[in-house]
């Protein structure tokens, strides 16, 4: 793959807005697709369109209980009386045609007796022995499903690069799709710098703090459903983090890392992409997050992450999630779904960078309100765990004052 090429000094931070379009542009989908079982494709990514084989429906048939009729049968200003001459269950056709006069009690699904065009619904005709009687009203075509109206056969049912959900599921079993054709998984690796860091399972010793970055990452990349190797906790020793990459960059397509990437003294990560292979930019005009790198060794496409929890989730989810989709096939790239609500509370900000607040979104009186989800410092990851959406505060705006209009960015609508 061509290199990723920016005109930009790797030195200048980037907005958020192009750092984004840079990597995403710089990526494309990987090779290699396989069949999986219908039950294993949840969240997998078709590598061709499907086709329909054949009309879904594949008959016309009637969407209501009630009787099925001939529209010219009907008088359209007074009351009509027909004679039930039959029963079509679905599964279980009318054999015979519906002729002058007649009416067959249909049932919700049955194939539309022939003859007959129309359904007229059980809840307003009123028997009489053999006959029924409708009222005056009916329209032409009533309460028909038609045959081919969900999926016409020789017709693109779902299309390559379209992330397979539960309805899609059901879409591909209503064409007796047994197997589905899916891009292969795109394969992930990730681990966290830095000495200070302990794995759970044991004490921590003075000046230590537990690692939760590769759990929270883990638990982001299950969600996306890629090929996850977890290479664990590397040490801020030259050697060791260059073996890591090295062993990453041959097994994945692309490596994670979290920490090590500001201006430490022992921030190495930075240093060691651009010795192994190139670091595209390094610093985005974001809060929190500045601080994430971007380049790749050999085939592997890397990302470092910066080492805060809360600033390793706002780079992911703004920055690098959409790159991850693009990667794994997904054609097109899902929007991303904001909206404007006024804030409960003031806001300060400066103008110049993009900034994340987490908030929590609820509805009070009836309309929606936002406000601050407690302690918004990056290292406060409370602050992601009591919160249900990303405050955007784009680069041009200052301080927001209380009953502002911001926009917010829900959390279920990010993956």
């Amino acid at each position: 793959m061509d290199k990723p090429a920016t005109n930009q000094s790797p030195q200048k931070p980037l907005t958020v807005a192009a750092a984004r379009k840079l990597v995403i542009d710089s990526v494309a989908p990987v090779s290699g697709w396989e069949s999986v079982a219908i039950r294993s494709a949840l969240g997998r990514v078709l590598v061709r369109d499907v086709i329909a084989p054949f009309d879904v429906p594949a008959h016309d048939n009637s969407a209501m209980d009630g009787y099925a009729v001939r529209s010219s049968d009907l008088v359209s200003a007074e009351e009509s009386r027909l004679m039930v001459v039959g029963t079509a269950l679905a599964g279980s056709a009318f054999s015979g045609v519906v002729g002058a006069g007649q009416a067959v009690r249909v049932m919700t699904g049955a194939v539309l007796p022939r003859g007959a065009d129309m359904v007229v619904v059980q809840e307003i005709v009123r028997a009489e022995g053999d006959a029924i009687a409708i009222p005056a009203g009916q329209k032409v075509g009533q309460n028909v499903r038609r045959a081919g109206e969900d999926l016409a056969k020789g017709r693109p049912a779902l299309f390559a690069g379209k992330r397979l959900g539960a309805a899609e599921l059901g879409l591909l079993a209503s064409l007796g799709c047994a197997e589905v054709p899916v891009r292969r998984r795109l394969r992930v690796a990730f681990f966290s710098t830095g000495d200070e860091l302990a794995s759970i399972g044991r004490p921590l010793a003075p000046g230590e703090v537990y690692d939760s970055n590769r759990y929270t990452l883990h638990a982001a990349l299950t969600k996306l459903g890629v090929e996850l190797l977890d290479m664990g906790v590397i040490r801020d020793e030259p050697m060791a983090l260059e073996q890591a990459f090295r062993e990453a960059a041959t097994q994945a397509d692309v490596v994670l890392t979290t920490g090590g990437v500001s201006v430490g003294e022992a921030d190495y990560v930075k240093a060691m992409m651009a010795k192994l292979g190139e670091v595209t930019f390094w610093k985005i005009d974001i809060k929190p997050g500045r601080p994430m790198a971007f380049g790749r060794i050999g085939s592997a496409w890397l990302c470092g992450l910066p080492g805060n929890p809360v600033a390793v989730m706002v780079a992911f989810y703004q920055i690098v999630v959409d790159a991850l989709l693009k990667l794994m096939g997904v054609d097109p790239l899902p929007a991303r779904p904001t909206f404007l609500v006024p804030c409960a509370e003031a806001i300060r900000k400066s103008p110049g960078r993009r900034e994340f607040p987490r908030g929590c979104l609820t509805a009070e009186a009836g309309a929606w309100i936002v406000r601050l989800a407690g302690n918004q410092g990056s290292g406060v990851l409370r602050s992601m765990s009591e919160a249900n959406c990303f405050i955007v505060l784009p680069e041009e705006r200052g301080s927001v004052a209380p009953g502002d209009l911001v926009e917010i960015q829900p959390f279920d609508g990010l993956l």
